[in-house]
């Protein structure tokens, strides 16, 4: 099977942000996606171009267009969130953004009526009616299409440092499951989610996904999904690892460091250098480690077995990448993961907004609407 890359302009960044719809009064997860989507299309169109469905009615997804800087993005998403909210103001239903809602069950959920999630379902069973999880999607473009998996190896070993960031996923079912991001070990039980395979040369990538047809595992490149995978059809390499953040200064943080890791690596091939990585099985524990501990993970850096604190490895990061984010207008962003340090990631103003509470689970939604409107500081 050959599958074609539509190259994009270097560095061109995109975002889709999930967005769970609550009741304003009892907290719960309320199933009205529907309506708000019907108000919101524009009149002789099938859906808004930037304001789309998801697997449960209880969820919108806000997406970006293509922009050249992460403020341009932050707008493009704000503005969606502004239509959004004049449709569910009036109907009393919040908007918040985490891994997981803390309390509302996955039984309860309905299922959007559509062909493709129903045959999600219908394969996947009890752990698609599990899939009560939601989260942030970067994309960055890039220019050729011999960069795409060299890249995509150099960004696993920054997949801890994202995923702890933007861990926000601690409670399930009403429960505190002392991971910092249940959502990462409950979405890699579906078929072809998880790890990306670390293929070498675009055939081999090709060869894997004719099998995977061929065996019927999917009908479209588009049900692989992989935590972080090659998104051919817009020239990009596709972010998937983190949990929903719920400010939009956290999504514009987190899509500032990606850019600017993606731009570098393009950068460094350009200049004729071979990327690093890391063998698989580091990969593996290290997103165990991030999806348990958050920001007190101890990540592997390198083949050689060197570890150190994620909190400590990202300050290294951004003093390095500092130059990229000047040259790509996204310094403020990219300071803002500084923010998230200061502040603490989701799954740890979660947990202390409960702690204030003698453990309300309705403060802690409380906290994250609030959070959602209002940002962190």
């Amino acid at each position: 099977m050959r599958i074609e890359f539509h190259p994009s302009r270097r560095s061109t960044v995109g975002a889709e942000w999930e967005l769970a719809l609550v009741d304003r009064r009892s907290g719960e997860l309320t199933s009205v996606a529907e309506r708000i989507l019907d108000e919101l299309r524009p009149e002789h169109d099938d859906s808004h171009p930037k304001i789309k469905q998801e697997l449960l009615l209880n969820t919108i997804e806000v997406i970006s267009g293509v922009c050249s800087t992460v403020p341009e993005l932050s707008a493009d998403l704000a503005e969606s969130v502004r239509l959004v909210r004049s449709v569910t103001d009036p109907l009393g239903v919040e908007l918040f953004s985490a891994g997981t809602h803390p309390f509302s069950t996955w039984y309860q959920q309905k299922v959007t009526d559509k062909e493709r999630y129903a045959k999600l379902i219908e394969r996947t069973q009890w752990w698609g009616r599990q899939m009560l999880i939601y989260g942030v999607h970067v994309h960055v473009g890039v220019d050729h299409r011999d960069k795409v998996l060299p890249i995509l190896d150099a960004l696993l070993i920054y997949a801890p440092h994202l995923q702890a960031l933007s861990a926000s996923s601690p409670y399930w079912g009403g429960e505190d499951t002392g991971y910092a991001s249940n959502r990462a070990l409950m979405f890699q039980q579906l078929p072809t989610a998880g790890l990306p395979f670390q293929f070498r040369h675009w055939s081999e990538l090709e060869r894997y996904v004719d099998d995977m047809f061929v065996t019927g595992v999917i009908d479209h490149f588009s049900e692989i999904r992989w935590d972080i995978r090659p998104a051919p059809h817009f020239g990009t390499v596709e972010m998937r690892v983190c949990d929903g953040v719920p400010t939009l200064q956290e999504v514009a943080s987190i899509a500032a460091l990606t850019q600017c890791l993606v731009d570098d690596f393009s950068a460094r091939l350009d200049a004729g250098e071979t990327l690093p990585s890391l063998p698989p099985w580091h990969v593996q524990e290290n997103k165990w480690r991030a999806a348990r501990y958050g920001m007190d993970a101890i990540i592997i850096l390198d083949a050689a077995g060197n570890e150190r604190l994620v909190t400590e490895d990202l300050g290294d990061v951004l003093e390095r990448l500092e130059p990229v984010a000047k040259h790509l207008e996204c310094t403020a962003e990219l300071r803002g993961v500084e923010t998230i340090l200061q502040h603490g990631a989701s799954y740890q103003r979660q947990r202390a907004a409960a702690r204030e509470c003698h453990g309300s689970l309705k403060a802690v939604v409380a906290s994250l609407i609030t959070e959602m409107r209002e940002g962190l500081v």
